[in-house]
């Protein structure tokens, strides 16, 4: 007869580089690895030039792809919100932005093909994270303390959306049109507001950094995570 052995499920995230956190493993900057090449350079440069909290970041990962309607609905709301723009648009999704956007928005935003995304977060200039709430990123944007509007499209995302909105109240979802079947330049306009706009997002802004502080706890030293890793291991070498 085979023996089996039952296991208790034993939480060891979020696995962030350390240098995000405790910074006690200095060669531990990133995840070595991008499914694209990174503007790194531009990136920076352009964030070390804009002011505290100025800039909405916005980013749908790797795969999520929104339509051509929803991205120009994106691209004139995150311009009529009057803030600095950081957008992440893949090579495959370029021809969906309008063909004026890059243009009026040459003083305000920067439009690149990919980013070094964890950088990105934690830079002091970035105000609020626009995401299709895919877990790896939202995951990062609890762990640095960035407030998120959340934009879901499809598989877990919708469920992810909630918890950021009701849960661990860390951001706001948008809603989408059910007439048009898209959100509109109104609504991301007003979302990102609600983020920005000192008083409206003192609350959201506090939670977020309440989660950073909750998960830098629990990956440092002494920490849940940090616990249930060393405890892990020792039943591994049991066996």
């Amino acid at each position: 007869m085979t023996r089996t052995q039952s296991w208790p499920i034993m939480t060891v995230g979020p696995t962030i580089p350390s240098m995000f956190f405790d910074k006690r493993f200095e060669d531990d900057k990133d995840y070595s690895f991008n499914l694209f090449n990174p503007s790194v350079d531009a990136c920076m440069k352009w964030l070390d030039s804009k002011e505290i909290g100025s800039v909405v970041y916005v980013s749908f990962g790797s795969y999520a792809s929104p339509n051509k309607e929803q991205m120009e609905e994106l691209a004139w709301g995150l311009k009529n919100s009057n803030y600095n723009v950081l957008w992440v648009d893949k090579q495959s999704e370029k021809e969906k932005l309008p063909s004026s956007f890059a243009e009026e928005m040459l003083e305000k935003g920067l439009v690149v093909t990919w980013c070094p995304q964890l950088q990105v977060l934690a830079h002091k200039a970035v105000g609020c994270f626009v995401t299709h709430c895919g877990w790896n990123s939202i995951l990062e944007a609890l762990s640095l303390g960035v407030p998120m509007v959340a934009m879901p499209q499809w598989s877990d995302q919708a469920t992810n959306a909630k918890f950021i909105e009701d849960v661990w109240k860390t951001g706001v979802r948008v809603k989408v049109d059910e007439e048009l079947g898209v959100a509109t330049k109104e609504e991301i306009t007003l979302c990102i507001g609600k983020i920005m706009e000192e008083e409206k997002g003192m609350e959201i802004r506090k939670a977020s950094l309440k989660w950073k502080k909750l998960t830098k706890e629990a990956v440092s030293e002494g920490g849940s995570s940090y616990k249930n890793i060393d405890e892990l291991v020792a039943k591994l070498k049991l066996i």
